[in-house]
């Protein structure tokens, strides 16, 4: 982990797609997503009917730059939240109108954990990631300073934890796991760790993270 910050600042993107490529039905250069690992099904995912209505999100990857070595901050969502209800998740949300992606995920971090952006550094983008729910989502990718503390939301997030990057990027813990959804059986990565299931979305932008970061 020792150039953990060299890869991110050279592997990464310096700026982010535009909201309207973000959006648009053909996608953007390498969309990752929930259909990575399930062709011939590949980028039909979110079905054709469900394209108009994609929604564009953000996310942050807090990259907590202990001396010890770097670490992912995480959020396990609310119980009884609609959708995804105790599921591990990045901080994040919906770009509301007028903001950028670092802008909206910097600021879903400080509602949901309340993370101060004071302790935040914004240090690139990683590939656009469509999930089956019909949402495009960025992956803000950003170096965090030690010494803040958290208030958790309650509203939205049960728990926030912390997982070594060291772990999150040996393929070793790369998981492939599978289940029925909308009566098809489909694959998944997931990343177990210390109780916590990291599956779905998340373990997919950590794969691409890894593939981003360390791949040919």
């Amino acid at each position: 982990m020792e150039h953990y910050r060299t890869r991110i600042l050279s592997r990464t993107d310096r700026e982010p797609p535009p909201l309207t490529a973000l959006l648009a039905p053909e996608g953007v250069p390498r969309l990752r997503g929930d259909h990575d690992l399930n062709p011939p099904d590949a980028h039909v995912w979110v079905e054709p009917e469900e394209r108009p209505s994609l929604r564009a999100a953000a996310v942050l990857v807090p990259v907590i730059e202990h001396a010890h070595g770097p670490h992912v901050l995480l959020t396990r969502r609310a119980e009884h939240l609609g959708t995804h209800s105790g599921q591990v998740a990045f901080p994040g949300g919906k770009i509301d109108p007028g903001e950028t992606p670092a802008e909206a995920a910097l600021r879903e971090a400080e509602e949901e954990v309340g993370l101060a952006r004071a302790h935040v550094t914004v240090a690139g983008y990683l590939d656009a990631y469509e999930t089956g729910t019909g949402f495009r989502i960025l992956p803000v990718v950003a170096f965090v300073t030690p010494g803040f503390s958290l208030t958790i939301s309650p509203h939205e997030v049960a728990e926030a934890f912390e997982v070594p990057l060291e772990f999150l990027m040996d393929p070793a813990n790369h998981q492939r796991h599978s289940a029925v959804w909308r009566g098809r059986r489909r694959e998944y990565y997931a990343m177990p760790y210390n109780g916590h299931y990291i599956w779905g979305a998340t373990a997919g932008m950590l794969k691409n993270m890894y593939d981003r970061l360390y791949g040919d």
